[in-house]
């Protein structure tokens, strides 16, 4: 009999999870103090939701938190080598509110591009590492192969001002068909909320 997953149930994974959560709780309160030492460049809260269809399909939703560092001063490149070769440093995680749903921590490089004054692109490639089922054992939900998963996203911005701003995003995670297992990948689409220091 196939028993259903849920974020409860994840062993050390869950409690893992819960206290990356908490701890970027705390990193996010004392950020504030930290800005003017330039550790975080922003950081951005939201949601996603699976756009993935059939037996990809993850139900609920994921609340997402994202952090990035500035260390190779992307936000001072000028042209297109320089800004190519300066990326920002991304991190985060994703949590899952259903049983067919797989937590995810992810990292990565992000390069962003200004289409106006307010308006923005952006594009990120990482790794995620996942909780999700690794092959098919009866339950719903993506199969993914391997925990270790490439990972991107897309992502189109307004800037409120020189700090807020809002972008909706699309993201996908897949093993590349590297791993010895079945390639179904997450696909998610969603909202965040970011505050540039």
């Amino acid at each position: 009999m196939a028993h259903p997953r849920s974020f409860a149930g994840q062993g050390k994974f869950s409690h893992f999870a819960v206290a990356l959560f908490f701890s970027t709780g705390l990193a996010a309160h004392a950020s504030q103090a930290k800005a003017a030492e330039g550790i975080f460049d922003e950081i951005r809260f939201g949601a996603t939701t699976s756009i993935g269809d059939g037996d990809n399909h993850e139900s609920g939703v994921f609340p997402s938190f994202t952090i990035f560092f500035d260390p190779l001063g992307a936000d001072s490149a000028t042209g297109i080598a320089e800004k190519i070769l300066r990326p920002r440093i991304h991190a985060g995680a994703s949590i899952a509110t259903s049983s067919s749903g797989v937590n995810e921590v992810y990292g990565g490089f992000s390069w962003d591009a200004d289409l106006t004054e307010r308006l923005f692109v952006e594009l990120g490639v990482g790794a995620t590492v996942h909780d999700g089922d690794l092959n098919d054992d009866g339950t719903s939900g993506p199969k993914l192969g391997c925990r270790l998963l490439f990972r991107e996203y897309a992502a189109a911005g307004y800037r409120f001002d020189d700090h807020w701003n809002l972008s909706a995003t699309l993201e996908h995670a897949s093993n590349a068909d590297v791993c010895n297992g079945p390639n179904d990948g997450l696909t998610r689409a969603g909202l965040m909320l970011g505050y540039k220091f």
